[in-house]
C-alpha cells in the first residue's frame, strides 16, 4: 500500500499534508501521533470513506482515488465497537461474507467462521448476543469480523483504547501473533506510543498532519528527528535542559552542570558553539545518596513506585525532571540526592528549529 502527496482538507484546516508512506505487503505499521495529528482521516482516505483533496492512494499496486470504499478490500476496525447488538457473535462473523456483492457458500462461511473463532479464543462465544459480552470480547469479535472477510489490508483505528490497562497488555500481544500467523497488512493508528513501541515493525510519528520521522521501534526511540518525536516517544518521557556549548565544554542548567566533551561527542554535533536544548532519558540519569564527581545536589520532589523500579521526580534550581531507578533505592520526599548524567546519551537539538544537531 502506498501515499503519495495525499492531503486532506476540511475548509481552512489541512488534516493530513503531502503524506508519503509505502507499507510493505505483511508488515505491521503503526502511525503514531497525538489527538488531532490526523491519524482518523489518514485511515478515512485510505478505507474511500473521505475523498484527500490531492494525492493518490495505492492499494496492491492499483490507484484506488476513483474506487468506492465497498470495492477497495481493506478492513476498518474502529474506536469504538461496531458489532450488532442484536446478532448472535456467528451472525456478526457471518454478516461481511453474505453481502450481494460478494457473498459466499455457506459451507466456505462455516470454515472462515470456525477458522477466525479458534484463533481469537471466542469459539465458545459463538450463539451468545454481543450485547451480553465484555469489553475485550466484543473486541476480539470486532477483530474477527475483519479477518474472517481476508481484506488486501487492514486499517485499525485505536482498537485497544477502551480497554482496560491488563486486558491491552494481552490483546497487543495477539493482535501481533495474529498478524504473523495469517501474514497480514496492517495499518494501525494509536496515541499510545507503548503500543507504538511493542508493537509496531515500523513506525511514523504524525503531528498536525505531517509525518515527522518514520523508522524502526529503536531508531525512533534512539535517534529522534527533533524535539518533538523525542518528547513524545517514552514513557516518562525524555528530560529536557537550556544549555551552552563553548568549546570542549557543556554547562547545564545555570551553571550547576559542568561536562567536558571528548571530540566524538564534538564531532556528532559538528562543531556546534552556542546555546542549545539538550535531552535525556530518565533511565540514562543516575541518582546518589552522597556526592560524588561529576555529580550535582538536587531535591526529590516526588516518588513514583513502580513495582520492578522506582520513577523519582528531582529538583534542580528551577528544573523538574525524571529519573528512573531500580526498585530498591530508598529516598524521602524532600531528601538530598545527588545527581549524574550519561554524557553519551544525551541528545542535542538547535534551540530555533528543535531538530536533532546529530545526523
Amino acid at each position: 500500500m502506498k501515499l503519495v502527496n495525499t492531503t486532506k482538507r476540511f475548509g481552512a484546516i489541512t488534516a493530513i499534508n503531502k503524506l508519503n508512506l509505502e507499507i510493505k505487503s505483511g508488515e505491521f505499521f503503526v502511525l503514531l501521533g497525538p489527538t488531532g495529528a490526523g491519524k482518523t482521516t489518514t485511515l478515512r482516505c485510505i478505507s474511500g470513506l473521505e475523498r484527500q483533496d490531492e494525492g493518490d492512494i495505492y492499494i496492491d499496486g492499483v490507484n484506488v482515488n476513483k474506487i468506492d470504499p465497498a470495492n477497495r478490500d481493506v478492513a476498518f476496525v474502529f474506536q469504538y465497537y461496531s458489532l450488532y447488538p442484536h446478532y448472535t457473535v456467528r451472525e456478526n462473523l457471518e454478516f461481511p461474507l453474505k453481502p450481494k456483492i460478494r457473498r459466499f457458500p455457506q459451507n466456505e462461511i462455516d470454515r472462515r467462521v470456525k477458522e477466525v473463532t479458534k484463533i481469537l479464543h471466542i469459539d465458545h462465544l459463538l450463539d451468545r448476543k454481543s450485547d451480553k459480552l465484555s469489553g475485550g470480547e466484543m473486541q476480539r469479535v470486532t477483530i474477527g469480523r475483519a479477518i474472517v472477510r481476508k481484506p488486501k489490508v487492514f486499517l485499525m483505528d485505536e482498537p485497544l483504547s477502551n480497554l482496560d490497562a491488563k486486558l491491552r497488555e494481552e490483546l497487543r500481544a495477539e493482535l501481533k501473533r495474529l498478524q504473523m500467523d495469517i501474514g497480514a497488512t496492517l495499518f494501525f493508528v494509536t496515541h499510545d506510543q507503548v503500543e507504538a513501541m511493542t508493537m509496531a515493525e515500523r513506525i511514523a510519528v504524525l503531528n498536525k498532519g505531517v509525518i515527522l520521522q518514520m523508522g524502526a521501534p529503536f531508531e525512533i526511540y534512539n535517534r529522534p528527528k527533533n524535539v518533538f518525536v523525542a518528547s513524545f516517544v517514552g514513557s516518562p518521557a525524555m528530560n529536557f535542559f537550556d544549555a551552552v556549548v563553548e568549546k570542549n565544554r557543556m554547562i547545564i542548567i545555570q551553571n550547576r552542570f559542568e561536562f567536558s566533551l571528548e571530540s566524538r561527542v564534538l564531532d556528532r554535533i559538528k562543531g556546534f558553539s552556542g546555546k542549545l536544548k539538550v535531552g535525556i532519558r530518565p533511565e540514562d540519569i543516575s541518582l546518589f545518596k552522597d556526592t560524588k564527581d561529576g555529580v550535582q545536589e538536587g531535591t526529590v520532589y516526588n516518588i513514583e513506585n513502580m513495582g520492578m523500579e522506582k520513577i523519582i521526580t528531582v529538583k534542580v534550581e528551577k528544573y523538574i525532571f525524571k529519573v528512573i531507578t531500580s526498585a530498591d533505592f530508598e529516598s524521602k520526599i524532600n531528601a538530598k540526592v545527588y545527581v549524574g548524567f550519561n554524557v553519551a546519551k544525551i541528545h542535542f537539538f538547535d534551540p530555533v528549529t528543535t531538530e536533532n544537531l546529530v545526523s
